[in-house]
């Protein structure tokens, strides 16, 4: 069921939160096994959240329409006391003593915290493969990837092992999961969601955000975790409404744009008609198709790579077996500590993006390389601006391909990155973007269809994906996760 559904439910005392956390502990007990959606599973903290809730509702409390719904939160946001790995050794045994803005939030909201959800090492990767306790997998098919980074994420609510979870997106870390397992995942703009807390990847390009099975689940998730932090320097100072309650699920007289470089070569055919069929539905509804070109689209994976990279290396620095996390035990002095420490800790997908930007900071190379990628940057914002000159919404894949079968490209790292291909884009420009189920390939695994809008227009975005859930008719969890007499759409 959805969040929605549910908090009906809970506030018409059809049902109880403590029901609720059980139903899904239940689900987690019956397929986490084979899915590997869960660094951590914090049962009996999440009935004690929803006792809580129950004891509110019976004393007739006004509630969020969060309170009692079961949320898993990606291991690299901080939870008091709660193991924050970030799927790596080097935080293996990291318990921090702070929550993230955005626990405290859904903490006030009353919303069940069911676990910590598995991730790529850091947050670098696309499929959930290099997580150093378990690879996470597709609940469509378990053969097959999960997406990255934000993989346990989204599989935990398309398994039903969660009705709501948050991710981080970096570089499509939230969309390419979301795509791949058949949910809906917004990545945010820039600044308009707290970071304090989150484990930091690439600082300029890092942004907190919801999955969900409805796009209501996801505003009403939104409307909760954005506005201005004062421990965050870089969140935005804005009013902020219910998006949830904001919906106009009308895209009459909407401008669509459909850039052509998301439409070429790479792009495999299913995709590129499955997301086409999808905006023909959305101009049966009204919208109006407009051709745009966003040029410099080729050279925006190597500019993210670049900038991605350098601020890993300096943000990542901060690991090395001094102050907390993991420490090697053998080691003769201080700098071998160190080197052994990072050595030992990091998975080789880490140390290859730490070694890359360290070397384009470099002295020698800081000019030819990441300056080159600031000032690529600029202008991928800039031609994202123009375009919106044009249209209300750019339309686009999440992914050139639905997902690849696990170990598939664990060995060819560029070919790993060419995942990220069509998301890059919106973190570089700090943009909004949704991603929403809009067919099934010819192996029956999801395909997602990107919505991009100007900064803040959060409100459009679930507007037009709204509008376009309610012409499919809703999305389900994987069928082949599915309880009894459940239903899936």
């Amino acid at each position: 069921m959805t969040a929605a559904s549910l908090s009906e439910k809970l506030q018409k005392k059809e049902c109880s939160a403590v029901e609720i956390a059980h139903s899904v502990f239940g689900q987690i007990a019956k397929v986490e096994g084979t899915i590997g959606s869960f660094v951590t599973v914090c049962e009996e903290q999440a009935l004690e959240q929803a006792k809580e809730v129950d004891r509110k509702i019976a004393a007739g409390e006004d509630l969020s329409p969060l309170a009692g719904i079961p949320i898993g939160v990606k291991d690299n946001i901080c939870t008091k006391d709660v193991l924050t790995s970030c799927g790596s050794k080097m935080l293996s045994n990291f318990q921090p003593p702070y929550n993230a803005t955005v626990v405290d939030k859904l903490e006030q909201a009353g919303a069940v915290i069911v676990g910590k959800c598995n991730m790529d090492e850091f947050a670098m990767g696309s499929s959930c493969e290099t997580s150093y306790f378990k690879p996470a997998k597709n609940p469509w098919n378990p053969d097959y990837v999960p997406g990255g980074s934000s993989g346990g994420s989204a599989s935990c609510v398309s398994a039903g092992e969660a009705v709501l979870a948050l991710g981080s997106d970096t570089g499509g870390s939230i969309r390419l999961p979301a795509s791949y397992c058949g949910v809906v995942g917004l990545k945010p703009t820039y600044g308009s969601v707290s970071r304090y807390g989150l484990v930091a990847f690439a600082s300029s390009l890092d942004q907190i955000g919801p999955l969900g099975r409805s796009v209501a689940d996801v505003a009403s998730l939104y409307s909760v975790i954005c506005g201005k932090d004062p421990m965050d320097a870089t969140s935005a100072q804005r009013e902020y409404g219910d998006f949830c309650q904001g919906m106009n699920r009308s895209v009459k007289g909407l401008r669509i744009g459909i850039p052509q470089e998301y439409f070429g070569e790479g792009v495999e055919p299913q995709v590129k008609a499955a997301v086409m069929a999808g905006i023909q539905r959305l101009a049966e509804e009204g919208a109006q198709a407009v051709n745009i070109t966003l040029p410099s689209t080729d050279y925006a994976l190597s500019a993210y790579y670049i900038i991605s990279s350098a601020e890993a290396s300096s943000n990542l620095a901060r690991f090395d077996g001094v102050k907390y996390g993991y420490r090697a035990k053998d080691y003769t002095n201080l700098i071998d500590m160190y080197e052994k420490t990072r050595s030992e800790g990091f998975g080789d997908e880490v140390k290859r993006r730490i070694m890359l930007g360290t070397f384009v900071l470099s002295s020698g190379f800081y000019d030819a390389y990441y300056k080159r990628a600031k000032q690529m940057q600029q202008r991928i914002a800039q031609e994202y601006a123009d375009a919106f000159q044009q249209c209300d919404v750019i339309l686009t894949p999440t992914s050139p391909s639905p997902a690849f079968r696990v170990g598939e490209r664990t060995d060819d790292p560029l070919k790993m990155y060419a995942a990220d291909v069509c998301t890059v884009t919106v973190n570089i420009a700090g943009l909004p973007a949704i991603s929403v189920p809009c067919g099934i390939s010819e192996n029956g695994l999801p395909i997602g269809m990107q919505m991009i809008g100007p900064k803040f227009s959060e409100q459009m975005l679930f507007d037009v994906a709204g509008c376009y859930e309610t012409i499919c008719g809703g999305f389900g969890i994987a069928p082949s996760m599915k309880g009894e007499g459940g239903q899936t759409k």
